[in-house]
């Protein structure tokens, strides 16, 4: 009977430890906050949506709707070219289209280009940092994790001045060349990552005749896939986003990408009232490629950097 009675009391006061816990004031707190963040970091993706669906004549009837105004698809069929000069006009359009074939298809090339040789050369070179034992290895590889704090636009200007000396400007090379050879935050990334990596089995391949090239293409880099894909995904996105550098270096249609169209499809309107529901409808078929990549590999990425041991 007492053994009964002490359980119940200790059943009791763990039901309601449970109870206080569930509806303590500072899990709400975090909850309201989190909840906040999530409304602030999405609401400018469905505001872009609800533009991107409305006439963009009544847009102005209406700017404070937060539903479409006048609900169409005839943004998008503008982005597409799918529409006429007479349609784009009747729904508030200036009457251009966009050709997006084109413009997706220098992404697609910018994007693929940059990222193979970004996530290349990187692998070399950390592998080298990680795996290799010469001398001067750490003061050099401090040297390259300085780059990590010299901003990105400081370098434009010497990017620009040395592509259009090597007469690389509207081409592919001219795009890719200055982040295809070194990153110094992939370069850390995967030597955090390969310093973990067991010597067993290296130094067995050592003794059986392997040569270095082989032992990094064959054993290294097998066991570095999940960063490697990572960092895959990660550059990217980042190639396909970018828009300052290939505004840059381009001024002809044929090389730039999907990111300068949104520029090109504004310069084309002969009106001074812009088109902001076909913007809104460019930008989302610009962004949401990546937005499904990213939801797909997202939790691949998550748990490689902390694997990896950065916070």
């Amino acid at each position: 009977m007492t053994t009964q009675t002490v359980t119940a009391a200790r059943t009791s006061r763990t039901k309601e430890r449970t109870g206080t816990r569930r509806f303590s004031l500072g899990k709400t707190i975090a909850w309201c906050y989190i909840g906040l963040i999530l409304l602030v970091t999405l609401f400018p993706f469905y505001w872009m949506l609800r533009t991107a669906l409305s006439n963009n004549l009544a847009l102005f009837t209406d700017p404070g709707s937060l539903l479409p105004v006048h609900f169409t698809l005839g943004a998008f069929a503008r982005v597409l070219g799918l529409a006429t000069q007479a349609q784009a006009v009747a729904e508030g359009g200036s009457g251009a289209s966009l050709q997006i074939g084109p413009f997706l298809l220098n992404s697609l090339i910018y994007a693929s280009l940059s990222t193979a040789c970004t996530v290349f050369f990187s692998t070399i070179a950390a592998y080298a940092f990680a795996r290799l034992q010469w001398r001067g290895r750490e003061t050099m590889f401090s040297v390259f994790l300085s780059a990590l704090m010299v901003p990105g636009i400081l370098t434009l200007l010497p990017n620009f001045v040395l592509i259009k000396d090597l007469g690389l400007l509207n081409s592919f090379g001219g795009m890719v060349l200055p982040t295809a050879l070194f990153s110094a935050f992939n370069i850390f990334f995967l030597r955090q990552f390969m310093l973990g990596l067991s010597n067993e089995i290296e130094e067995a391949a050592l003794i059986d005749g392997a040569g270095r090239v082989r032992l990094l293409f064959t054993i290294t880099v097998p066991m570095t896939s999940g960063p490697i894909i990572t960092l895959t995904i990660l550059n990217f996105i980042n190639a396909w986003n970018d828009y300052f550098w290939p505004l840059l270096v381009t001024s002809d249609n044929s090389v730039r990408p999907l990111t300068l169209a949104l520029a090109v499809f504004k310069q084309s309107s002969p009106q001074a009232q812009p088109d902001w529901a076909g913007l809104m409808a460019a930008t989302l078929v610009a962004a949401l490629p990546m937005l499904v990549i990213f939801m797909i590999f997202g939790k691949r990425i998550v748990n490689s950097i902390g694997f990896t041991g950065l916070k």
